[in-house]
């Protein structure tokens, strides 16, 4: 029963971790973020099992972090506030043109970036953008302004 705690513990652990570092970054995945996730799959792994290198632990664990994975999507899927808490809300960067510097510093992206990603939406200038969104996943949805 131990292993079970554990897994729940460095589950909830990591689910924090990866809401504190944030969106952007886990979707845009660097070498040196694959190398901080390695570690820390070693660094959980040792705290999961502990001393326990029984084929019976590791499935304890693996079965354990499976329930959870499934039981906060079936949550999410019924709760819109749980589904707030566990992937946040889509966040505005522009809004008719405008940019909202206010969320460019809470989603930690610079003004270059965003150009960037305008650019390869085919749109030239930052006030050509009807919308600009920070999605749940990651990703910036850019909607240009009609013409």
């Amino acid at each position: 029963m131990d292993l079970v705690f554990r897994a729940i513990f460095l589950f909830g652990g990591v689910m924090v971790l990866l809401r504190v570092v944030g969106r952007r970054e886990v979707a845009t995945m660097e070498p040196i973020d694959f190398i901080l996730l390695v570690v820390l799959g070693d660094a959980i792994q040792q705290g999961l099992t502990q001393d326990d290198y029984s084929v019976t632990g590791a499935l304890i664990v693996i079965f354990t972090i499976g329930v959870l994975q499934v039981s906060l999507a079936f949550a999410s899927f019924r709760s819109s506030r749980i589904r707030t808490v566990m992937e946040g809300e889509p966040l505005v960067l522009i809004e008719n043109g405008n940019v909202l510097d206010r969320n460019l510093r809470r989603a930690r992206i610079a003004r270059e970036e965003l150009a960037e990603e305008a650019r390869l939406s085919q749109v030239r200038s930052l006030t050509d953008v009807a919308w600009a969104v920070l999605e749940t996943s990651g990703k910036i949805s850019i909607i240009p302004k009609q013409s």
